[in-house]
C-alpha cells in the first residue's frame, strides 16, 4: 500500500505531538512478571503515592530527592524524560540543574525542542551575541522543529542563559527526519541531506527490542498499515540515533575540558526517548562505550486513579527513577487505545 506525502507529513507531525503519550501507552501494555526484589517490594496500596515524590525502580521504593540530587552530580549523563507542555517538569528540571551547579558541577543542558539547524543562534543568544528574544526563536527555527509556545520551554533557555552554561540542540533537524519517513532509510542514504547533516554513514541500529517497544506504540496510536508503521518507525530510528550521536559528541567535548566540574550533559526529552533505556540511553552506551556513567529520570503526571499502572512502570524499570508531579495545565497525557 502506498502513502501520499501529505499523509507521510501529517502523521510525522502527529508522532512528534504525541511523543509523551507513546510512552504513556505502554501502560497498558501487560508487564512481564518478573521474580525480582522490585517486586515483592510494591505495596499494592492505592495511598502509597503523591506527586513531587521520587521512586527508585530498583528497589520500588519513594527515595528522598535529595540523595537522588547527590546521585546525579557523579553522572556523565542524565536523562529528563518529559511529559511535553507540562510546567511542572519544566520546574523539576530546573531543579535538577540548580542542584548541580550548588554540588559544583557545571551542566550543559542539551533540548530535543531544538534541532542542529538552530545551534548557531541558540550559541549566539545564550552568549548575549543576540539579545533579541524574537529573532532568536526564528533563527533557531523553533517554529519549524518543535512548535507550540517557546514560552512553556523559555524558563530552561533562561536559565542557562543566566549562567552562561552550554545549550545543545539535541534533534536532527525536522527536514531531515521528514526525508526519512518519506522515502524510508534506505533510500535517504544517499539523500543529500544525510551527509549534509553527518547522518550518511552512520551506524542506525535497528534493536529488536526498540523495534518491538515502538512498532507496538506507532500501532497503539495511530491509524495506518504496515507500509506507514515502518516509515515511522525509522524516522524514530534516525532521531533517537542523531540525539545520541549528539550526546556523545558533546561528552567528549567536556571531557576534553579537562576540568572536573565541568558536565553532566543533561538531556531533556520527551519521556519516550529515554524509556526502557531502550531509544537514546542504549544507543549512547553503544557509541560510548561501558564507561559512560549515566542515570534517567522519567517524568510523569500523578493520576492517584492510576495506581496500578505506575507500579507496571515500576516493576518493568521504564527508567531509573521516576519523578510524579502533578497534572500540567493541559491535562493528563493522552492515552493511546
Amino acid at each position: 500500500m502506498s502513502y501520499s506525502r501529505f499523509e507521510r507529513r501529517r502523521s510525522f507531525d502527529r508522532l512528534r505531538r504525541c511523543s509523551a503519550a507513546l510512552g504513556m501507552a505502554l501502560l497498558s501494555i501487560a508487564a512481564c512478571v518478573s521474580g525480582d526484589p522490585a517486586s515483592s517490594q510494591i505495596i499494592h496500596n492505592e495511598g502509597r503515592f503523591h506527586d513531587w515524590q521520587v521512586i527508585d525502580t530498583v528497589s520500588g521504593q519513594v527515595v528522598r530527592l535529595d540523595d537522588v540530587m547527590r546521585e546525579l552530580a557523579l553522572q556523565d549523563v542524565v536523562y529528563l524524560g518529559e511529559e511535553h507542555h507540562n510546567r511542572y517538569h519544566i520546574e523539576a528540571a530546573l531543579q535538577v540543574l540548580r542542584s548541580l551547579i550548588e554540588r559544583g558541577r557545571q551542566p550543559t543542558l542539551a533540548m530535543e525542542m531544538f534541532g542542529w539547524d538552530g545551534q548557531l543562534a541558540i550559541d549566539r543568544y545564550v552568549s548575549g551575541q543576540e539579545s533579541d528574544r524574537s529573532i532568536f526563536v526564528e533563527q533557531s527555527h523553533w517554529l519549524q522543529n518543535w512548535g507550540g509556545p517557546f514560552e512553556d520551554y523559555e524558563p530552561l533557555v533562561q536559565f542557562v542563559k543566566d549562567r552562561q552554561l552550554p545549550l545543545v540542540a539535541l534533534n536532527p533537524p525536522k527536514s531531515l527526519v521528514r526525508m526519512v519517513m518519506r522515502q524510508g532509510l534506505a533510500a535517504a542514504r544517499s539523500d543529500p541531506e544525510m551527509a549534509q547533516w553527518g547522518m550518511k554513514d552512520e551506524s542506525i541500529v535497528d534493536d529488536p527490542l526498540y523495534r518491538e517497544r515502538i512498532i507496538r506504540q506507532l500501532q497503539q496510536c495511530h491509524g495506518g498499515g504496515e507500509g506507514l508503521y515502518q516509515s515511522m518507525y525509522e524516522a524514530s530510528m534516525v532521531r533517537d540515533e542523531g540525539m545520541a550521536k549528539t550526546v556523545v559528541e558533546r561528552l567528549a567535548a567536556i571531557r576534553s575540558a579537562g576540568s572536573p566540574p565541568a558536565g553532566p550533559l543533561v538531556s531533556y526529552t520527551g519521556g519516550g526517548h529515554i524509556q526502557y533505556q531502550l531509544p537514546v540511553p542504549k544507543r549512547v552506551i553503544r557509541r560510548a562505550g561501558l564507561h559512560v556513567r549515566q542515570r534517567s529520570i522519567y517524568m510523569t503526571s500523578f493520576e492517584r486513579d492510576r495506581a496500578s499502572e505506575l507500579e507496571e512502570m515500576i516493576r518493568d524499570k521504564i527508567a531509573d527513577y521516576i519523578w510524579l508531579t502533578p497534572i500540567g495545565a493541559q491535562g493528563p497525557p493522552r492515552r493511546c487505545r
